[in-house]
Parts: C-alpha cells; sequence; structure tokens
C-alpha cells in the first residue's frame, strides 16, 4: 500500500502494541506453573487449564493484574493436591502484584513512529481494554500520551465499542483505522464495525487474542506489518 497523503485517524492499541505486557504475564505463568509442580499435568496442560479459568474470569471480573489474580488463585484451588493457605494465598497474589508494576517496555519503534505519525498530521487515539485505572496508568507511564489526542479505555472491544468511539468523536470510517496485534479484539471488530485495521503480529499475544483474521469487507483496507515502526512506510 503506497503512503497515504491524506491525514487519517489512527486508533491504536496499547499492550503488546505500544508496549510489551504479555511477556509479564507468560513469565507469571511460568513461575506459578514451577511452584504448583503437578505431579500428574505437564506444564502445558496446566496453562492450557489456566486459560480455561482466565476465560471464567474475563466474564466475572473483567481484564487486568486483579482478575489475573483470581484466575491464578482459583486455578491452584483447583489443582492442587494440598489446601491454599492464607500465606499460599498470599504468595500467588504476588505473581500478579509482580506484573502489575513493572515497567513501561516501549516497543522498539514506537516513539520514533509516533513522532513520524504525528508530523505527518495524523490523529491518533490510543484505544485499550481493561480495568480503567490499571490501563490509564499504563498510559501515564509509558511517556508517550503526548502523541495522542485522546485515550479511550473500555471493558471490551467489539463491533458496537468501535462504532460508538467513531460516532463519538465523528470520525469519517473509510479515514479511519485500528492499529493492533490482537485479531480478536484489534482486527475483526474493527472490520466489523466499518473501520480499517493493521495487524502488527506480537509473538506473545495472550492465548485468549488468538483468532483468524477476516478479510477486509468490500470499500476497506486491512493491512498487515511486522513491526509497528513500518507504518511509516504506509501513512
Amino acid at each position: 500500500m503506497p503512503s497515504l497523503s491524506t491525514p487519517q485517524t489512527l486508533l491504536i492499541d496499547a499492550d503488546d502494541t505500544l508496549w510489551e505486557n504479555n511477556v509479564y504475564f507468560d513469565q507469571a505463568i511460568a513461575d506459578f506453573i514451577e511452584r504448583l509442580n503437578h505431579q500428574h499435568l505437564s506444564p502445558d496442560e496446566v496453562r492450557k487449564f489456566l486459560y480455561e479459568v482466565e476465560r471464567e474470569t474475563v466474564l466475572e471480573r473483567g481484564y487486568g493484574s486483579h482478575s489475573f489474580s483470581h484466575s491464578l488463585v482459583k486455578c491452584f484451588e483447583r489443582l492442587s493436591e494440598m489446601p491454599v493457605t492464607p500465606e499460599l494465598h498470599e504468595f500467588i497474589w504476588g505473581f500478579a502484584h509482580k506484573v502489575s508494576n513493572y515497567p513501561i517496555e516501549l516497543i522498539s519503534g514506537v516513539p520514533e513512529t509516533l513522532n513520524y505519525l504525528s508530523g505527518r498530521g495524523h490523529h491518533m487515539v490510543v484505544m485499550t481494554k481493561g480495568d480503567f485505572t490499571e490501563q490509564a496508568g499504563k498510559v501515564e507511564r509509558s511517556g508517550i500520551k503526548e502523541y495522542f489526542a485522546a485515550v479511550e479505555i473500555v471493558a471490551e472491544k467489539t463491533e458496537s465499542a468501535y462504532k460508538e468511539i467513531v460516532a463519538k468523536y465523528e470520525f469519517e470510517p473509510q479515514l479511519t483505522w485500528m492499529v493492533g496485534n490482537s485479531p480478536r479484539s484489534d482486527i475483526n471488530p474493527a472490520l466489523a464495525a466499518g473501520i480499517n485495521a493493521v495487524f502488527v503480529p506480537h509473538d506473545l499475544t495472550w492465548a485468549l487474542e488468538h483468532e483468524t483474521v477476516n478479510p477486509a469487507p468490500e470499500g476497506l483496507k486491512l493491512l498487515q506489518v511486522e513491526k509497528f515502526v513500518e507504518l511509516q512506510e504506509h501513512f
């Protein structure tokens, strides 16, 4: 796709698009599995079991480190052959506490690319989901908030959520793009809502966000790049 000369509206995902996120959850899960030390299930089997527990917890409590903590405790209670003592409970919660306090690690090329896109006149909005306080804190700590005209934090990224944002700011759908790493939350619902999308895959995208990327409906554009910095070649 040739570089676009007309200024565009770019809704940009945060976790694992602008900065690293799931790598910290992944490490916490590995530590948790080691602590559980299940005698009959392999680490991969425990991980798959945890993912199913997380699906339950997301419906009950939404996203974020607090929800993750509940998933770990629930998983341990269901799989452990020993009782979950108050000390063990606190130890498990410690995994999630570490996740919620990690320093923001921007993905390579993000600041330079945002600076370039801003200089080209593109209108940028952070579009993320999860716990409001937690996500807002990440944006504040990131050091890149200045590049964005607004920050939108929603409970879930659905087709209707995208339509509401487009209507709220009176964006022109044909000139609006969702940029992100998740087929389930960033790409497919955005296309369904009638806006364009840029898929930026991440090696550690959360398992619950995996989904086949749908083709772009007629009249819309779907672009895939390997790295965020490649946005400079198209916008």
